[in-house]
């Protein structure tokens, strides 16, 4: 009876190759005889129908003639003797003559054990820092103390003491890479992985580094300086790349700093402003005055129109946050403030306003 390979798949005639080709590893995955519940027949059929519909010219003929086209059915002669599976749809990840450097980075690199060299990297740190209002304004460097793991400061993370030579690896004999042979249901491959003794590089130190027993990093407390940015706000987060754990033959961690502004007294930001409140008295916002007033970079005059009210908005410009080469203002936001209690002269005087129709 002629198989139905779509069916097998469990796709449609429609589908395109990327589709079966994620459904022939779903089901490879679900039936590999080495896995608890496999099946190996089931197996067969799943790899049998990806050798026919994974291959554009094989799929084409199968549409057409169905199973008795040339090349169908061969699940135990085909591939050069992999049990029919045609290795062509994975671009040339197979070296098929030696199989040596053999890398799939898929569900078969799982099932032969094969092994992609990943560059290691160092845990992320995160911690919080504490800013004044002005140091969020005009930013500036900070330096803490962290301790943690870092490069090893006399051998530099090679691992060797000072100036002593380095030899020959006696794990991988100087090459760099170790040769496996791994047995799987496809038969016998030969697999290749870095040398973890020597990282690849096919040579290690002849002594190794006393301070940090050759592992190249060690724990220890070490300065780091935080550059703060103008502008910055409450809760936004600075990213320090490299700042992190470091890790042998690797690249370190990230620094996370989260931000923390202290209230002012007085003012809070508002994108490139600094906004503030000010209480003026009833006879200087009729008659208006000057005040001074405290900004971050020192005293300031600022003079009240007569006939002010509250709600009106006066600007001190350029004494706001540092934008590039300029800076935001001041906005001031007037708050004229009447008094409870007043004696009997002022409210006499009042009165004789409210006469004249203030």
């Amino acid at each position: 009876m002629a198989r139905d390979y779509y069916s097998i798949l469990g796709v449609s005639k429609n589908a395109s190759k990327e589709e079966v080709k994620k459904a022939f590893r779903k089901k490879a995955h679900e039936f590999h005889p080495d896995k608890s519940g496999g099946n190996a027949d089931k197996f067969k059929e799943v790899n049998e129908a990806y050798t026919v519909l994974g291959d554009d010219q094989k799929r084409a003929q199968y549409d057409t003639y169905g199973q008795t086209f040339a090349g169908a059915g061969q699940g135990g002669t085909g591939a050069g003797g992999f049990g029919g599976f045609d290795f062509s749809g994975f671009q040339g990840d197979f070296a098929t003559d030696s199989m040596e450097g053999f890398d799939i980075g898929d569900i078969f690199g799982e099932f032969f054990g094969g092994h992609r060299q990943r560059v290691q990297r160092g845990r992320d740190i995160s911690i919080d820092v504490e800013l004044s209002f002005e140091e969020s304004v005009f930013g500036g460097e900070r330096a803490i103390v962290l301790n943690k793991v870092s490069e090893c400061s006399v051998c530099k993370g090679n691992g060797g003491k000072p100036g002593v030579e380095k030899v020959e690896c006696k794990i991988c004999n100087g090459k760099g890479k170790i040769h496996e042979l791994k047995k799987s249901f496809f038969g016998s491959f030969q697999m290749t992985r870095v040398c973890e003794e020597c990282n690849g590089s096919g040579k290690v130190p002849r002594e190794k580094c006393g301070a940090c027993s050759g592992r190249g990093v060690y724990k220890k407390a070490e300065e780091v300086r935080i550059k703060i940015p103008t502008g910055i706000d409450d809760g936004e987060m600075i990213r320090l790349e490299g700042s992190g754990e470091a890790v042998a033959h690797g690249s370190a961690g990230d620094l996370y700093i989260k931000v923390h502004v202290r209230k002012h007294k007085i003012f809070r930001k508002q994108d490139e402003n600094l906004i503030m409140n000010l209480d003026v008295k009833v006879t200087d916002a009729i008659l208006g005055a000057n005040y001074e007033i405290e900004t971050l970079d020192g005293k300031q005059v600022l003079e009240i129109p007569a006939g002010s009210n509250s709600g009106d908005i006066l600007r001190i410009r350029g004494k706001g946050v540092p934008v590039g080469r300029s800076r935001g203002d001041i906005l001031v936001y007037l708050n004229i403030k009447i008094p409870r209690k007043i004696s009997r002269s002022a409210r006499d005087a009042v009165e004789k306003l409210r006469g004249e129709g203030v």
